[in-house]
């Protein structure tokens, strides 16, 4: 019996696909570690979480920080996820010359229900890995935010988060780097 093994792409790979039309902007689709990944179709609490979000971030992270929505990040390990928010440097050319890469990301934010299991097991050792000091995830499961932190590698080799806090949807929190500045859940969580 033949035991076959997915195909591992680099990320020069994965964008040779999308440049030859093998994968267009309607494929929902990323590449994590190697690996062709489709993304789950969005729910409408996923929506409308991110719909909030775009109402408060953009305020709070004015001419401090540049605020991607649903496009992708260069990560090590041939990863190129998208997710639903990445809170970056600004940088003075506008990330018109390359995309964002782990040096860049100041934090990331996914919004999870469908996609829980995968953004607490897969997303977070990824992160993790990638050097991402922040990670939140919106769960829209239990219905709180989860914000982790102090990413790092285990004696197995493994990546994770040292601390994880539960953050009610009637609270508000700092953002990461940003202590002065707040987001107000109940805003977000509606």
């Amino acid at each position: 019996m033949t035991i076959l093994t997915p195909k591992c792409f680099t990320i020069e790979e994965y964008h040779r696909l999308a440049k030859l039309g093998f994968l267009t902007e309607d494929d929902r689709v990323e590449l994590i570690r190697g690996e062709i990944i489709q993304m789950a179709a969005k729910g409408t609490a996923h929506i409308n979480c991110c719909r909030n979000l775009l109402k408060q971030l953009p305020i709070l992270l004015v001419g401090i920080a540049e605020l991607q929505c649903q496009d992708p990040i260069v990560l090590p390990s041939n990863s190129e996820p998208e997710p639903d928010f990445a809170i970056l440097r600004i940088r003075h050319d506008n990330y018109r010359d390359a995309l964002p890469n782990s040096s860049d990301v100041l934090f990331v934010i996914e919004i999870a229900d469908s996609t829980l299991k995968k953004d607490k097991e897969v997303k977070t050792s990824l992160y993790a890995e990638a050097g991402i000091s922040d990670y939140w995830i919106f769960n829209l499961v239990d219905n709180h935010l989860e914000a982790y932190s102090e990413p790092y590698q285990n004696l197995l080799g493994r990546f994770g988060y040292a601390l994880k806090r539960i953050i009610l949807p009637n609270q508000t929190v700092a953002l990461p780097g940003f202590p002065d500045l707040l987001l107000d859940l109940s805003k977000v969580f509606l």
